[in-house]
């Protein structure tokens, strides 16, 4: 470890010369990127091994987070300043003529995950290694992520995420550890020592290998481990091969290795649907079995001891993809351990925990009972035994009542329910915001509620204050440190001190510096990557998140044509400047979705080439959205659009990261937006449109009809009418799909029942912007009261509500 500057850089040109055999003066970025995240990773890997054989010694109480996305962003970055070593390298780098800066962009964005699942479960890990609590993560390493995001004539073209073209530097393959994992086949029943025991025969084995990737905590002594599966194989078929059957030769090593190789392929097509199921059991089997493998070798291996499991392990499942732990740890007690079915039940019950991410129907996923049977048979059998027992408990519970049963059942309609399985398996239950949490108690999962009702909690979603705040806005933070002091980056709640200088005129002075500084550094991006140049001295109002229609970028879109509508028609109209940022990533199947993007780039076509505008509104769309880009993003935004439907939303966590840079919020009363409304009060947040308790009634009972919003407002029937009379210069047809969205199927989203509401919202913003002296103060009370929605205060109620974990002291080097 050096402690000095003159040690850091010999041992960075030792490193250097070591790897490559190449002076300083002749070494490319990528080689000194490699020399010194080696020379980091040597640091993390002797607190790793400290950490490991900690816990192994304590035999402390372990968490393990099942999720089919991690987004981990660039780690260089985040790993010096949880070590502490950011300022060290930094200014030994600059003497050396190097800027770390430039080092870190050189890392490639870990193509692990698409949005905020996968960026809330990356928080989820950075909080519990800086809490020093044992938790660990357990996934896929894909060998490409979703995909790389072009914009080809405002159209998406997918292109193939090759993240690991150059290899990971912060991964450790462990060959030794990989396990098998079975698909297809069959299964029988056999009697043996007087219990009958499951024989899965004619599989499809899969080896799945372990690549593991250090957690490292801002304590910097706690590092645990993020394990990644791979599917590999060394089949080659050499006779095909020989006979120049070339194809047939790599065929099936190709099919083997399918499992690992993109994250959420396309399952618009059979194909699709079975690779994500194959992908969903083999990370929850491979996971599974290293746990119990491990936790045989800590703390025995005898049934009763495994009957024990939950005392020693927690797993929890991230939303429905892992769902499958609940048979999986089942089929190891019963089928490999040998324990009877009460006692594996019961400890499945009390290891399993589940958060649930969505109300939306078409995320309560459920897959046809015949796939399930093929693919996993001994799933199947397990899956059914389970919903047996269930039905058999809901009958004793309401004798008769066959429409409960039905709507209860983890089998029903020739469909395997996954949420109802996560449920019944699992002893905790938890949305991920008031709101959601309410709904899912009060609505959709109320039969359940009734039956469970201690089971149902809520754990509301936060983001780590060191990424999101600390590093991603390095001038920020030390503008805030030297105002409050440094205590806020180990108890964010202390960032509350700076509601006193809400109204303080140096510090208001300061904070708008510092804003205006990342504004113009992103105005720079804009203009080098897209050839745009946008106005800095203008609001930036940014939307960023994955496009779907219930997050409604289609109503920011219809309301920025409205605003160009109104200056192209009064050129006087006096309003603040605006810079409308968009960014996200559609779905490769999502029709709607895509359209949507174009609508926007289109837009931005029309806008942005008009010169009677005078350049005083402004559309951006950004490219491959990515964790570094959110980091580059959110520190320059001045307004956070947060305008899903109410309801829809479970949580969110842009919001929570906007919050933390000082943006203010234009939204509606949904998710976590409305617990960041209760913190900052009326005065400091932007709200409009229907609430949840409306929406839901809507869906219920019905009474809204768009003709009527349509036809009573002129400015909403003109933006309209023009995505579909030629007013744009695309194909007549080209947004007909949205049209139809919006018109054809009564609104779902209700983008037109708010649009009133949200137009005076954005004046409403427009007008105070104005006063910037009262805007300060509002950006700043954003920042002093936006600790709650830290990471680690969830992770802490996780741990103490659920997890039942404590931390781990570490001893120092």
């Amino acid at each position: 470890m050096f402690r000095t500057k003159e040690e850091f850089k010999a041992a960075f040109i030792e490193r250097l010369e070591t790897l490559f055999g190449e002076h300083l003066d002749d070494a490319t970025l990528t080689d000194k990127y490699a020399a010194l995240s080696t020379l980091i990773r040597e640091i993390i890997n002797k607190r790793w091994y400290k950490s490991n054989m900690q816990y192994r010694v304590s035999k402390d109480k372990q968490v393990y987070y099942f999720s089919m996305e991690f987004l981990l962003g660039r780690l260089l970055g985040s790993n010096l300043f949880n070590l502490g070593l950011t300022d060290l390298c930094r200014e030994g780098l600059a003497e050396l003529g190097i800027d770390l800066a430039e080092l870190e962009a050189v890392e490639a964005d870990a193509g692990l995950g698409n949005g905020g699942l996968g960026r809330l479960a990356a928080c989820f890990l950075d909080s519990m290694a800086s809490l020093q609590l044992p938790g660990h993560g357990n996934g896929i390493r894909y060998r490409h992520g979703m995909f790389e995001q072009k914009i080809v004539d405002g159209y998406q073209m997918e292109l193939p995420d090759n993240w690991l073209r150059d290899g990971y530097v912060w991964e450790m393959r462990k060959a030794s550890r990989a396990v098998t994992v079975k698909f297809g086949g069959t299964v029988r029943m056999e009697e043996r020592a007087g219990r009958l025991v499951a024989i899965h025969e004619n599989y499809e084995p899969v080896l799945a290998v372990p690549y593991d990737i250090p957690v490292v905590g801002a304590n910097r002594n706690t590092v645990n481990t993020l394990r990644l599966w791979s599917a590999e194989t060394n089949h080659f078929d050499f006779s095909s091969f020989s006979k120049g059957d070339f194809l047939k030769a790599v065929e099936q090593k190709y099919s083997m290795e399918a499992t690992s190789q993109i994250l959420y392929p396309d399952d618009n097509y059979p194909e699709g649907k079975v690779l994500r199921l194959k992908q969903q059991y083999f990370f929850v089997s491979a996971g599974l079995q290293s746990i119990v493998r491990r936790y045989k070798r800590t703390h025995g291996g005898t049934p009763a001891d495994l009957a024990k499991i939950h005392e020693k392990i927690a797993i929890h499942i991230n939303d429905t993809h892992p769902a499958l732990a609940v048979p999986e740890l089942m089929r190891i007690l019963l089928d490999e351990e040998g324990l009877g079915w009460a006692e594996a039940w019961n400890a499945t019950c009390k290891t399993i925990s589940y958060t649930n991410h969505t109300i939306l129907p078409e995320a309560l996923e459920k897959w046809p009972v015949e796939l399930v049977g093929r693919l996993l048979p001994r799933m199947y059998t397990l899956i059914r035994e389970i919903n047996e027992r269930f039905c058999a408990a809901l009958w004793e519970q309401y004798p008769g009542d066959w429409d409960k049963i039905r709507d209860m059942a983890i089998i029903s309609e020739g469909y395997v329910h996954m949420a109802h399985l996560a449920v019944v398996g699992s002893h905790s239950v938890n949305g991920v915001a008031e709101v959601h949490s309410n709904i899912l108690k009060q609505e959709v999962m109320a039969n359940f509620h009734k039956f469970y009702p201690h089971r149902f909690n809520n754990k509301t979603n936060g983001v780590t204050h060191r990424r999101w705040l600390a590093k991603a806005n390095p001038a920020l933070a030390d503008l805030i440190s030297e105002t409050i002091g440094q205590g806020w980056l180990d108890h964010p709640t202390e960032l509350a001190n700076l509601h006193r200088y809400g109204t303080d005129a140096a510090f208001q002075a300061s904070v708008k510096a510092v804003k205006q500084a990342n504004k113009e550094r992103l105005a720079q991006y804009i203009k080098a990557k897209m050839n745009i140049t946008v106005d800095t001295q203008s609001i930036f109002d940014v939307h960023v998140k994955r496009i779907h229609a219930y997050k409604r970028q289609t109503l920011n879109a219809l309301h920025i044509l409205d605003l160009y509508n109104r200056l192209k028609a009064d050129p006087s109209l006096d309003i603040e400047p605006r810079t409308f940022i968009f960014a996200g990533k559609s779905a490769a199947g999502y029709y709607l979705a895509k359209r949507i993007i174009k609508f926007i780039n289109t837009l931005a076509q029309v806008i942005n080439n008009d010169p009677d505008i005078g350049g005083r509104i402004k559309v951006v769309f950004m490219e491959n959205y990515s964790v570094s880009l959110a980091e580059l993003i959110i520190p320059a935004a001045d307004v956070s659009e947060q305008i899903s439907t109410a309801s829809r939303e479970a949580s969110g966590t842009g919001n929570m990261k906007f919050m933390m840079n000082g943006a203010v919020t234009i939204g509606t009363l949904d998710g976590a937006n409305i617990e960041i409304h209760d913190e900052v009060g009326d005065d400091n947040i932007v709200i409009f449109g229907l609430t949840a308790d409306e929406v839901l009634n809507y869906y219920k009972y019905g009474g809204y009809n768009v003709l009527d919003v349509y036809n009573s407002n002129p400015r909403l029937k003109q933006a309209v009418d023009q995505l579909i009379n030629g007013f744009f210069p695309v194909s007549a047809d080209e947004f007909d799909s949205i049209h139809h969205s919006l018109m054809r199927t009564n609104d779902e989203y209700f983008v037109l029942k708010d649009f009133a509401g949200y137009a005076a919202a954005q004046e409403k913003v427009g007008n105070l912007y104005r006063d910037q002296s009262r805007w300060q103060t509002m950006s700043i009370n954003n920042i002093a009261f936006s600790g709650r929605f830290a990471s680690d205060r969830t992770i802490s109620e996780y741990a103490i509500g659920i997890w039942q974990i404590k931390p781990v002291v570490i001893r120092e080097f």
